[in-house]
């Protein structure tokens, strides 16, 4: 095995976390403010997978408050991520759910399944 692969392999998380997309989930972000370190959950719907299981792989989540969209790109395997809890799962059928950006109120919404 290469270096490269040895030292990806290295960083990768023994336990990825069970989600998928149309998912609400909370992700618990660690974050350093100077010397103050602190974690903050950001909730919202999971609108997009990318790049599988390996060191790469990525996850976008969608909330909107007061009336403003807000997304953020998280990579599953980064160590500020230190958990993500699903609270819903969604009844989807679409791999990316970009089409919920031009979606305003309940229509925004996913169903959930049973």
């Amino acid at each position: 095995m290469d270096f490269v692969k040895a030292f990806t392999n290295e960083q990768l998380k023994t336990e990825v976390p069970e989600f998928n997309v149309g998912d609400t989930v909370k992700v618990y972000q660690r974050i350093v403010e100077g010397q103050r370190v602190r974690t903050q959950i950001f909730e919202g719907t999971v609108i997009a997978k990318k790049n599988g299981n390996g060191i790469s792989a990525t996850f976008t989540v969608r909330r909107v408050s007061y009336g403003v969209g807000t997304e953020k790109t998280f990579p599953v395997h980064s160590p500020n991520v230190q958990k993500v809890e699903v609270v819903r799962h969604g009844k989807v059928r679409r791999a990316k759910l970009y089409y919920l950006r031009d979606k305003v109120g309940k229509n925004a919404k996913v169903k959930e399944k049973i």
